[in-house]
Order: C-alpha cells, then structure tokens, then sequence
C-alpha cells in the first residue's frame, strides 16, 4: 500500500552534482543573491596560491553550503571552515591542516537566510 502512494522528492534522493550545478544556476540567474565587489580577488583558504579560475565559482560554493545546511541543520560557519579546508602543503616540509575562509562562508550564509 505504501508503494502506491506518491513519494515527494527531496535534495537527498538527487545527486550532489546535479543539485549543485541546478541550484548554483538558480542562484545565478536570481536576483536576490549577489555577487560580492571582493569575490574575484579573495582565496578560498590560507592553504591556497591563487583564487579560483572559474567565474561562477562563488555560486557553486554558496549552492554547496546551502546543501550542507539543509542536510545538516545547525551547521555553523566553524564546521563549514573544516569541511571545506585541506591540507597546506609546503614542498618537502610536512603537511598541516589549514581550514577554509571564514569570510566566505558567512558572507554566503547572510545572504541564503
């Protein structure tokens, strides 16, 4: 009986990828969310040489957080720090854990309220 009813689709039945290439679109062509002034200047994390290449990098991230958020409620910018962080790599010299822009990532959750 219960295979008969309709199921409605959430963000976790669709592929990360394909929810996030969507919503990064969306938020895009939207109105209501815009691009910073610094947004073409600015490093994703002290672990990083340059900023990122790609011109809709910033909606690609804020449609990711926006994902993470939904799927974990209560997410905050610290949490958000590490999971989007990596390793710093100084040639020969050993590896440290070195986490993500913090201004980044709130800037985007200021406008996704």
């Amino acid at each position: 009986m219960a295979e008969d009813e309709p199921r409605g689709i959430c963000v976790r039945d669709v592929a990360a990828r394909d929810f996030i290439a969507a919503y990064a679109e969306h938020l895009k062509n939207s109105d209501k969310f815009e691009l910073p002034v610094w947004a073409d200047l600015v490093k994703t994390g002290a672990h990083k040489e340059l900023a990122p290449y790609g011109e809709d990098w910033y909606y690609i991230r804020a449609a990711s957080i926006a994902r993470k958020v939904y799927l974990r409620p209560g997410l905050g910018v610290g949490q958000l720090r590490k999971w989007y962080g990596s390793n710093d790599r100084k040639g020969v010299r050993t590896e440290h854990f070195r986490r993500a822009n913090a201004g980044i990532i709130r800037s985007v959750l200021i406008q996704l309220q």
